[in-house]
């Protein structure tokens, strides 16, 4: 990724992190869906905003409780976390 590309994507994740949790200390499982769900209309992958959030969780004072959130919500909402259903009735 050239520095022009990650400097704006980083500027994304900054402003979106500023409009959904506020700062670090302030970060809940509430605010983290909000953050993703921010990512996932600007077309960020949530995975990506994930690991750049994790680079601060000593930060977040309930890091536990915001990254399992953040894990639900993934895969709840993108297609790696999607399962896949059979049924027997198909056969």
């Amino acid at each position: 990724m050239n520095n022009v590309t990650q400097t704006s994507l980083e500027s994304i994740l900054e402003q979106n992190w500023k409009r959904a949790c506020g700062s670090w200390s302030s970060c809940n499982a509430q605010s983290i869906e909000s953050f993703l769900n921010l990512c996932l209309e600007q077309n960020v992958d949530p995975q990506f905003c994930m690991s750049w959030v994790e680079k601060h969780k000593d930060k977040i004072k309930d890091w536990n409780e915001v990254s399992k959130t953040s894990l639900e919500w993934i895969d709840a909402h993108t297609s790696g976390g999607s399962a896949v259903a059979f049924s027997t009735e198909d056969q």
